[in-house]
């Protein structure tokens, strides 16, 4: 299983996703541009020690990213899909594709996906935070395809 974060903005949510990471035992892909300048000492503060624990891919861009993942399904969590999470099947080796905190992904990173799921919540509210929803879909992902760690 993967995460991967389309163009991130906030160096402490992709901190934080790095963990969540490092504890599931999930990769995670960069894809760039980034929101800020990646400095390890930054991102570290989030992640500390897990950062280590973690394998990192970071990409130039959407479509080195796709060619990197091409032969795994590429599962999208945004707000505009009508299927939730919780009503879709996993597979043990989905790419969990999140988009950016402002915005999320373009049209056509949406269509390039295989599936579009959402997170039920409230609806008089917009939407959780990248690192929560991430950890949500995550364990969702693994408790499915029986491959939570420990």
């Amino acid at each position: 299983m993967r995460i991967a974060l389309f163009e991130p903005e906030i160096a402490g949510n992709v901190g934080a996703v790095l963990r969540l990471g490092a504890c599931m035992g999930a990769s995670v892909d960069l894809i760039e541009p980034m929101g800020f300048a990646w400095d390890d000492r930054r991102v570290r503060r989030v992640a500390m020690d897990y950062i280590d624990h973690v394998a990192i891919v970071r990409h130039a861009g959407f479509e080195a990213f796709r060619d990197t993942v091409a032969t795994q399904r590429l599962v999208l969590f945004t707000t505009k899909a009508t299927q939730s999470a919780y009503d879709f099947q996993f597979q043990a080796d989905d790419v969990l594709l999140f988009g950016k905190e402002s915005g999320g992904v373009p049209q056509t990173v949406a269509q390039a996906c295989d599936a579009r799921v959402r997170i039920p919540s409230k609806p008089e509210v917009r939407s959780f935070n990248l690192a929560m929803s991430a950890a949500l879909a995550l364990g969702e992902a693994l408790r499915q395809t029986a491959t939570l760690p420990g």
